[in-house]
C-alpha cells in the first residue's frame, strides 16, 4: 500500500469512526455492534502504526490520553465567559423580565422571546474549532483567563473531533458548554476509588472538575465524562440571529445540546417550564441546580450588553436548595484577606445534597441577629446554589433553654486587635494582621497578579511569622540573607526568589491594580480601570463621579476604589514599592486613540493579522469588539469575502473601512 492510498483509507476510517461516535455518544442510537466498531478502530491503529506520518491530532486514536504535563498553560477567552446573575424565586424571574424591558425602553406588556434550558451543575469549558476540527480547549477559569485542557478534553468521547456537518459550517467557532458526569457514573467511580483506598469525590460536579483538571490526560481518559454545549463565543463564517438558532446549529455540527429546552413567548411560559424542571430535577441523569433563561434575539443581546460581572440578557433561575436540620455545636470566626470577620457555625455533621456538611456560614452579625441564632440551636441548613453551606432558619420549637447567644467579637481572633463594625460586618483594624497579610501576599504574588514564582502560601506564612514582611511593600526590600535563614531555603532557591521579585517590578498597570486586592476589583475590572486612566497617578486621583461614568463600573466598585486611595496606609505601602523600583507600565490613554470608546465589528477574512490579534489591537486602543452589527456599532472593518454584517452596516449607515484603511487608522500601516 502506497502512502497516498494509506492516507485516503485512514481518512475514510476516521470519518466512519467519528460518525459512529456521534451515533453512540450523542444520539445514543448506535447502528453497528461494539465488535464492528472495535474492528474499525483496530484497522486505523494498524494503519497509523505502519505510517506514523498519518497520525493527526483529531484522529479518534488520540483520545486515549497523552504524556503527563508539568502544569496548565493559560488561555485568554476572546469574549469573557461571564457568570450569570441569580434568581431564587419566581418573583425575581419576573423582575428580570421587567428589568430587561425597562433597559430596552419597552412597555411592560411587550413580548420578549426567551429560551429556557436546564442549568447543569458541572465545569464550564470552551472548545475552539478551526475549519471544523477540534483545536483548543480551556476551562472558564475566572471568566477572562482559563486553563489549557486540550489533551484532556480530547479524551471526552461526546466531544466531536470534527463537525458531523460539512457544508455551511463556521470556519472558526468557540463552543461553550459543561463538562459533566452522570449520577450513576459518579457513584461507580467513587466505589472504585474507595476500593483502591483513595478519597472519593463529594459530588458529581467535583468529580467532573477533578477529572478534567488532571495533569495526566490518561487519568481524564479513564473517567466517564460527558459534554453538553449551551452556547458559543466567537463565530466566523456564519451569521446567527437567535440563541435558538445557535443551539440548533450546534446539534447539526454533532454536539449534545441542552435538553429539554423550550422557546417561550412570554415570562409566564418561562415560569411554567421552570416549575416543570424543578419538579422533575431528580429524573435527570445529571445534577441540575436551576434553569438558564436567555433572551432569544442576538441583536437584543447587543443592545442589552453586560455589566462587569454578568450579561443583562441572561439569568440563572436557581431551584430551591436541598435542606437538612442539624444542631450548632459552636461558633468560630474566620478572618478574610480584607480583614472581614465572618461567624461560622460548627455543626453536628449532616449530609446535604450528597455532601457531608460540618460547618456553615452565618454571613455576618446582622444575619445572626435577624435569625436570632444561638449556640446549641437546632437549625435548617442548605447548600446555597447547592454549593456553599449556610444556616437558613432556627427551629425555635426545639430550644431547651440551654442555648447561648452569639456575640460579635470585640477583637480579632487572629491578632487581638480591635474589631470595628463596618456596615453589616466586623473588621480587624490592624493592617499587619497576619491573617490578612498572608492571604494578601499570596494574592499579590499569584501568577495572574505580579507572578512572583516561589512566593506561595508556605513562604508567605514564613515571611510573616518571622517578621520579614509586615506589609506588602516589604516584599521589595527582602535580601538574599533574609531568606537563607528560613526553612527550605538554600543558596539557589533564595537567589531564585530574589530574582523573581526583581522581575516583577515592571508589571502592566492592570496586573498591578489586580494584585493589590482592592475589594470588588477583579482582573476584568482592573483592565477596565487601566485602559481608562492609563497611569497609576491619574487613577489614584479619580473621584467617585469619574469612576461612575466608566462603562462596567458600578457604585460598589467605585466606592471601593475611592476608599482604597483614601486610606493613608495603602498610599504609603504603594509609595514604598515605587521607591524600591516598582514601576507599572502605562497604558495607551483612550483619549489619544481614534478607537477610544468605539464599538468595532469585523467581517470577512483579514490578511495582515488574525481575528484575535485584531481584537487585541482594538482593545489596546480603548475600543471594544462586537460579534454583530447593531445601532450601537461605530465602525465595521471589511476583509475579504465579507458576510451579511457588511450589508447590515450599509443598511444602518454605519461607517465601514477596508483592512488597509483600518491599519492606517490604528497606525499599523
Amino acid at each position: 500500500m502506497t502512502l497516498e492510498e494509506a492516507r485516503k483509507l485512514a481518512e475514510k476510517l476516521r470519518e466512519e469512526i467519528n460518525y459512529h461516535n456521534y451515533r453512540y455518544y450523542v444520539l445514543n442510537d448506535p447502528v453497528i455492534s461494539d465488535e464492528e466498531y472495535d474492528q474499525l478502530m483496530h484497522r486505523l491503529l494498524e494503519l497509523e502504526e505502519k505510517f506514523p506520518e498519518l497520525v493527526t491530532p483529531d484522529s479518534p486514536t488520540q483520545r486515549v490520553g497523552a504524556p503527563p504535563r508539568e502544569g496548565f498553560a493559560t488561555v485568554t477567552h476572546s469574549i469573557p465567559m461571564l457568570s450569570l446573575q441569580d434568581a431564587r424565586n419566581e418573583e425575581e424571574i419576573r423582575e428580570f423580565d421587567a428589568r430587561t424591558k425597562r433597559f430596552l425602553n419597552l412597555p411592560p406588556d411587550a413580548i420578549i422571546e426567551y429560551v429556557a434550558e436546564p442549568k447543569f451543575d458541572g465545569l464550564s469549558c470552551e472548545i475552539v474549532y478551526r475549519d471544523g476540527r477540534f483545536t483548543l480547549a480551556s476551562t472558564r477559569g475566572d471568566g477572562v483567563v482559563g486553563e489549557d485542557v486540550t489533551p484532556n478534553v480530547r479524551t471526552i468521547r461526546p466531544v466531536p473531533m470534527r463537525f458531523v456537518k460539512k457544508e455551511g459550517v463556521p470556519g472558526y467557532l468557540e463552543v461553550r458548554g459543561e463538562v459533566l458526569m452522570r449520577r450513576e457514573d459518579f457513584e461507580k467511580l467513587n466505589q472504585e476509588l474507595i476500593k483502591k483506598g483513595e478519597k472519593p469525590f463529594a459530588n458529581p460536579r467535583n468529580a467532573a472538575a477533578g477529572s478534567l483538571r488532571q495533569l495526566d490526560p490518561n487519568i481524564t481518559a479513564s473517567r466517564p465524562l460527558d459534554f453538553v454545549a449551551w452556547g458559543v463565543g466567537l463565530v466566523e463564517g456564519v451569521e446567527l440571529e437567535t440563541h435558538w438558532e445557535t443551539l440548533a446549529m450546534l446539534e447539526e455540527l454533532g454536539f449534545k445540546v441542552s435538553t429539554p429546552r423550550r422557546l417561550c413567548q412570554s415570562i409566564d411560559q418561562v415560569i411554567e417550564f421552570y416549575r416543570e424542571l424543578e419538579e422533575e430535577r431528580d429524573l435527570f441523569p445529571y445534577e441540575l441546580d436551576g434553569m438558564v433563561i436567555k433572551v432569544n434575539s442576538l441583536e437584543l443581546w447587543e443592545r442589552l450588553g453586560t455589566t462587569a460581572r454578568s450579561p443583562r440578557w441572561a439569568l440563572a433561575a436557581k431551584f430551591k436548595p436541598r435542606q437538612r436540620t442539624t444542631r450548632i455545636l459552636d461558633v468560630v470566626y474566620n478572618v478574610g484577606r480584607t480583614g472581614t470577620i465572618t461567624p461560622v457555625a460548627v455543626l453536628d455533621p449532616v449530609e446535604v445534597g450528597g455532601v457531608i456538611v460540618s460547618r456553615a456560614s452565618l454571613h455576618n452579625f446582622d444575619e445572626v441577629k435577624r435569625l436570632d441564632v444561638r449556640m446549641g440551636d437546632t437549625v435548617l441548613v442548605q447548600r446555597a446554589g447547592d454549593v456553599i453551606p449556610e444556616v437558613v432558619t432556627v427551629i425555635k420549637e426545639k430550644r431547651t433553654g440551654r442555648e447561648k447567644p452569639i456575640h460579635p467579637p470585640e477583637e480579632c481572633p487572629v491578632c487581638g486587635a480591635q474589631a470595628v463594625k463596618e456596615g453589616a460586618y466586623y473588621k480587624c483594624v490592624n493592617i499587619s494582621c497576619p491573617a490578612k497579610l498572608v492571604q494578601a501576599i499570596k494574592h499579590f504574588a499569584s501568577r495572574r497578579a505580579m507572578d512572583i514564582e516561589g512566593l506561595g502560601g508556605k513562604t508567605a506564612e514564613l515571611l510573616v511569622e518571622r517578621g520579614l514582611v509586615k506589609d506588602l511593600s516589604d516584599i521589595y526590600y527582602l535580601e538574599k540573607k533574609d531568606l537563607l535563614g528560613l526553612p527550605g531555603f538554600a543558596e539557589k532557591s533564595a537567589q531564585n526568589l530574589i530574582e523573581a521579585i526583581e522581575r516583577s517590578k515592571n508589571p502592566t498597570l492592570a496586573r498591578f491594580i489586580y494584585a493589590l486586592g482592592i475589594p470588588n476589583v477583579g482582573e476584568y475590572t482592573a483592565q477596565v480601570l487601566a485602559r481608562h486612566f492609563g497611569s497609576w497617578e491619574i487613577l489614584s486621583r479619580a473621584s467617585l463621579p469619574e469612576l461612575l461614568e466608566i462603562k462596567g463600573i458600578g457604585p460598589e466598585t467605585a466606592r471601593s476604589v475611592v476608599s482604597f486611595f483614601q486610606e493613608a496606609r495603602n498610599r504609603q505601602t504603594v509609595e514604598r514599592m515605587f521607591q524600591a523600583g516598582l514601576k507599572p507600565k502605562e497604558e495607551v490613554q483612550p483619549k489619544e486613540s481614534p478607537l477610544a470608546g468605539k464599538v468595532v465589528v469585523f467581517t470577512g477574512a483579514l490578511s495582515s493579522m488574525t481575528r484575535d490579534e485584531a481584537k487585541a489591537l482594538v482593545e489596546e486602543l480603548g475600543g471594544t469588539v462586537s460579534n454583530s452589527v447593531s445601532r450601537k456599532t461605530d465602525l465595521v472593518v471589511v476583509g475579504e469575502n465579507p458576510g451579511s454584517k457588511y450589508q447590515r452596516a450599509q443598511q444602518l449607515g454605519i461607517k465601514t473601512l477596508k483592512e488597509e484603511e483600518f491599519l492606517k487608522l490604528t497606525g499599523r500601516a
